[in-house]
């Protein structure tokens, strides 16, 4: 499970910014070589499955499940070079770039912490990132050993960014990148109903919806969406790692 160096397959960087986006693209840190950096945004296949790094922008959730990691992978080599400390502050996240600052909050307890993503993973289904050891203390996961938690972008470069760029970022914003996938087209809406019921139970922080498109081919077509995705790149993200790839990505 623990990254090591993940190997590269695909070597195109993804890069995307709209009219309502200006993502940060980290360079070189005093923690994360160019180099690293560069070959750490790559797309990347691990146990069949592939996975495309991301920029992101000061503000951006996600949600999920976080594990940690501990004395197994401690001193051993982190994704971005660093050696593992499993008592330091820092984490893993499948896309987001190296030394990104991340809060991450515990849903289940409402404790909270920071850390600095330096490592790729967790690679298991429903995990959004993982925890060092003292991070995973700091939410009470050294006892839960995996809880409901949101990941939320505070700075990038390994700095926390300043509290009025954060508080400056625009409401409108949000509602000019309401973002979604499709999951999926019935001909009876019965079975459109199912799927949007059963997505709104499995990801409450989304929108299920159905859309009703008459006569389409000489029939009715139902098609169901997910949406209220802050970005193109957390809908692609989380359509990659939800099983979803086969899904298009929509705008509100």
């Amino acid at each position: 499970m623990r990254s090591i160096w993940v190997s590269v397959g695909v070597v195109s960087v993804l890069f995307w910014g709209g009219c309502a986006q200006q993502a940060v693209t980290p360079g070189a840190t005093k923690h994360t070589s160019a180099a690293r950096q560069k070959a750490t945004m790559r797309t990347y296949r691990v146990r069949g499955k592939t996975y495309h790094p991301t920029y992101v922008e000061v503000g951006q959730k996600m949600y999920g499940i976080s594990s940690w990691y501990g004395p197994n992978f401690h001193g051993k080599y982190t994704s971005n070079g660093e050696v593992y400390d499993m008592h330091g502050f820092t984490a893993a996240h499948k896309t987001w770039p190296m030394d990104t600052m991340v809060r991450v909050t515990n849903l289940q307890n409402g404790k909270s912490t920071i850390v600095r993503i330096n490592d790729r993973g967790p690679f298991v289904k429903g995990r959004i990132i993982d925890c060092s050891y003292a991070a995973g203390k700091a939410i009470g996961l050294d006892k839960m050993g995996i809880a409901k938690v949101s990941i939320e972008a505070l700075g990038f470069a390994g700095k926390i960014a300043s509290k009025n760029r954060i508080k400056s970022k625009p409401v409108k914003r949000m509602v000019l990148s309401n973002f979604g996938i499709q999951v999926g087209a019935f001909r009876v809406y019965a079975g459109a109903q199912k799927t949007k019921n059963m997505l709104a139970k499995r990801y409450p922080h989304y929108r299920a919806t159905i859309k009703h498109i008459a006569n389409y081919g000489g029939a009715p077509l139902y098609r169901v969406f997910l949406m209220g995705f802050k970005s193109k790149e957390e809908a692609k993200d989380f359509k990659y790692s939800r099983g979803y790839s086969d899904s298009v990505i929509v705008r509100d």
